[in-house]
């Protein structure tokens, strides 16, 4: 099959998702164009299957900032190849799924999957992978994961707010471990080889 894989700095295609919706309790729909039109950031949570073992601890975990990424301007959708109405079955049986809120997307075919480059096609499944999309539609965050180790929530809050920061700063930039409120550095001439001085005056 052609990798069409997106990569940074490429502006996604719209995609349209059946999810189970927790906070109607039903089942509904979601495209990427509704998302930009809101000027929301949106947050892909790709993990490989319901009724699985690391997979409810992530979402768990997701939830735990749900709030406030939303409060940031951000939609969130968690997608895996399992139908909506495993979805539906599985946050009934699963009680570490008992304060997740955000939608959940399902990707039965694996073309969205394929889309972003976590489609295994010997296993059927996505492996764990978080992408990022700012208000414009463009990738600015990409991460995938082996499916034996779950991702820490922590760490994409500080991605989203370090990417909403940058937005709307352009000329600088965070360096690492950066938290809101930390100092950024400003790129240009005066700052090669004095990373030091710039952090630490």
């Amino acid at each position: 099959m052609e990798n069409t894989r997106l990569n940074i700095r490429d502006n996604v295609p719209n995609f349209k998702i059946e999810t189970f919706d927790p906070i109607r309790n039903d089942f509904s729909e979601i495209n990427l164009e509704s998302i930009k039109k809101k000027k929301k950031w949106t947050v892909l949570f790709f993990y490989p299957a319901d009724f699985t073992f690391v997979c409810p601890t992530e979402l768990a975990d997701l939830a735990n900032i749900h709030k406030t990424l939303k409060e940031l301007g951000v939609e969130v959708i968690s997608v895996s190849t399992d139908t909506k109405h495993t979805h539906f079955g599985w946050i009934q049986a699963e009680q570490l799924l008992k304060n997740v809120k955000f939608q959940m997307g399902a990707d039965p075919t694996g073309n969205i999957s394929r889309l972003f480059g976590v489609y295994d096609e010997q296993g059927g499944l996505a492996f764990r992978g978080t992408f990022i999309i700012n208000p414009d539609g463009m990738l600015v965050c990409s991460e995938i994961n082996y499916n034996d180790v779950g991702r820490n929530a922590d760490e994409l809050l500080r991605k989203v707010k370090a990417n909403i920061y940058i937005a709307e700063h352009p000329n600088e930039a965070c360096p690492a471990k950066w938290e809101e409120g930390d100092k950024t550095l400003k790129p240009g001439a005066k700052l090669v080889g004095k990373v030091y001085e710039a952090l630490n005056k």
